[in-house]
């Protein structure tokens, strides 16, 4: 049965507690502390975009995840890719990017993502936990991308947008690439769905995920500074 927390908790509770449906927990607040206790141990919020709701935090199981390493994109976004029309910076405008997603889109109900969220995470972007790739098109707006978090050599995917076609699967192949470079040995995905899955997610057993989690997250977190600064090509550069 899902066990209520308190604000500020001092620990989230053993997974022994989780539901059919993968909740865990209920209250709690989305503080940036609060937030990394979570994502510690394999849990993340999600719930209704009213700020009245309590947070809902989720082990879902199984887990959706994508192997950085056997990532391969399809024929079209290939063909995408080595067309160069777009761009990709990181963490160039992470707030405005985690705005984008909160919109609707047509795959999935970005409503969740409320005020409250975004500033949160905007804090965590701030202390080098959260982080965003950004795709422009030829004119230099603003068409896609992602954002997520980076706790040692994992990184927690949260939402994407996109207005132009590809551009969110252009800024997915991006993370493929630095993440398999970084050798990540997966990136989460939190829930499956018919979008991630078409573009190589699968899902791993709940235990499984922890396991590799706790293993993962010791370890020292790369450099994204290193990216910040540089215009990405999206297929030629290395």
């Amino acid at each position: 049965m899902p066990v209520f927390l308190p604000p500020n908790p001092p620990c989230f509770p053993d997974i022994k507690y989780v539901d059919d449906d993968g909740l865990l927990a209920y209250g709690g607040d989305l503080s940036p502390k609060t937030l990394l206790k979570a994502y510690s141990v394999g849990v993340f919020p999600w719930y209704n975009e009213d700020e009245n709701s309590p947070i809902l935090w989720w082990s879902p199981e199984p887990r959706c995840i994508i192997y950085p390493q056997q990532f391969k994109a399809s024929r079209s976004l290939q063909k995408t890719l080595k067309a160069n029309i777009f761009t990709i910076t990181v963490d160039r405008c992470f707030t405005e990017l985690v705005r984008r997603c909160a919109a609707p889109r047509a795959y999935a109900d970005g409503t969740w993502i409320n005020p409250q969220i975004i500033e949160s995470y905007s804090q965590l972007h701030q202390q080098g936990v959260a982080h965003s790739i950004e795709v422009w098109n030829q004119q230099q707006v603003l068409v896609g991308g992602l954002y997520g978090l980076n706790l040692g050599q994992l990184f927690f995917g949260e939402s994407m947008f996109s207005t132009q076609t590809d551009a969110s699967k252009v800024a997915f192949a991006f993370l493929m690439k630095i993440c398999a470079q970084w050798r990540f040995p997966l990136v989460d995905c939190q829930l499956p769905n018919d979008h991630l899955m078409s573009l190589g997610a699968t899902t791993l057993a709940r235990q499984d995920f922890l396991s590799i989690l706790q293993q993962e997250i010791k370890q020292p977190m790369p450099d994204w500074a290193a990216l910040k600064n540089t215009v990405h090509l999206t297929y030629n550069d290395n």
